[in-house]
């Protein structure tokens, strides 16, 4: 293990706090200088700021003819932001979920990971593939803007924002802060995704060059070091948004970043490409499915509390643990795979699921009583 990997790995852990703070700082002040959510900044200038890293390393894989990387990146990237960085991010603080984000964009999510199994069953992500994910990312962002913009003209939801957002809407609280200016917002974030940038590229080289040493493969570093080295601006920015009380700002980052890896990070690469990108059975069979089952999982979880709790979170972080112990243990192989999938299989997942599905019809329970408090009155 060279010295000299292990100080880029270290440096790249302070560039990217650093990065994310000012990121977060910039980001949220903005949104209150235009007049928009913390939600749609996440969704939109958050979210691409912080997938330039996985652009700039899968563009880069692509153009050294290292598919696999590339589509382990994105791939890898999309479940460490749900489990890792949402669980993570829950543990912090336990996540605010508007309802805007509920019935639009965490279906879209859902929607982009079964339209990228889908054109990757053919073993190849071609142009107009990668033309059509691009494009559903530019109608997102669209879309997301003008309903923005024309929530932020009513009166009556500018008045009560949903899911328990902390940014400010009333003017006439003196105890709030002035924002900074436009100016000094956007230098914020530019100097924010920089460091970001900056940070991710260190750490990345060199984990992939500690990783490498050990002969593993390019799809499982894609998988593994690379997909969390470029998500940590991911997890910084949503960490700090959270300390920050940007609870929203936080859910929408991995949301809006994930649909952004999709659309851009490999529909971009794909649709420049003569080729297309090839895509290994092995991330059709098992990682591209996980990545669909982590984005699935978060739907009934942000739908029946609209939050994401703490439990939910550590739910989160041990099914990433899992998912990444099988994929190291598949790559060596180890003897102790297949005791590990027999586990995985018949105990730990069964387990999860009635988990899940006992936590989900009791919080549907609540709800329904607290619509009809007069049915719930004569129950113990």
């Amino acid at each position: 293990m060279d010295a000299l990997d292990v100080g880029r790995i270290v440096v790249g852990l302070v560039l990217l706090v650093l990065g994310g703070e000012f990121l977060v700082r910039g980001a949220s002040a903005l949104a209150r200088r235009v007049g928009i959510s913390s939600l749609v900044v996440g969704l939109t200038v958050v979210s691409a700021a912080t997938s330039a890293p996985e652009l700039a390393v899968t563009v880069g894989a692509v153009l050294r003819d290292e598919p696999g990387l590339a589509v382990g990146n994105v791939v890898g990237s999309n479940i460490v932001n749900v489990l890792l960085i949402l669980g993570i991010s829950a543990l912090v603080l336990p996540l605010a979920v508007k309802q805007r984000l509920v019935r639009f964009d965490l279906p879209l999510m859902v929607a982009m990971s079964v339209a990228l199994l889908l054109v990757s069953l053919d073993g190849r992500i071609s142009a107009v593939d990668g033309l059509i994910l691009f494009c559903a990312v530019v109608v997102h962002t669209v879309l997301t803007v003008v309903i923005s913009r024309r929530d932020a003209k009513s009166p009556a939801r500018a008045a009560v924002p949903a899911g328990g957002s902390s940014v400010p809407e009333a003017a006439g609280e003196g105890a709030e802060p002035q924002p900074a200016s436009i100016g000094r917002s956007l230098l914020l974030v530019v100097l924010g995704v920089a460091l970001l940038v900056g940070g991710a590229t260190l750490l990345v080289e060199g984990a992939v060059n500690i990783a490498t040493t050990l002969g593993v493969s390019s799809l499982v570093v894609g998988l593994t070091v690379v997909a969390v080295g470029t998500s940590l601006p991911e997890l910084a920015t949503s960490i700090i948004a959270v300390r920050r009380g940007e609870r929203d700002l936080a859910v929408g980052n991995v949301v809006g970043s994930n649909i952004f890896n999709i659309g851009v990070v490999l529909g971009l690469p794909a649709l420049i490409s003569p080729e297309g990108i090839p895509v290994s059975s092995a991330a059709v069979a098992f990682d591209m499915p996980v990545m669909l089952a982590a984005a699935v999982a978060l739907l009934p979880i942000a739908f029946t509390g609209f939050a994401v709790a703490r439990w939910e979170g550590a739910l989160f972080v041990a099914l990433y643990l899992a998912y990444t112990g099988y994929v190291v243990l598949a790559a060596t192989p180890h003897d102790a795979l297949e005791g590990f999938t027999a586990v995985m299989a018949w105990f730990v997942l069964p387990l999860i699921a009635v988990t899940l599905i006992s936590f989900t019809a009791y919080e549907i329970g609540l709800r329904q009583g607290r619509r009809d408090p007069g049915r719930t009155t004569s129950s113990p």
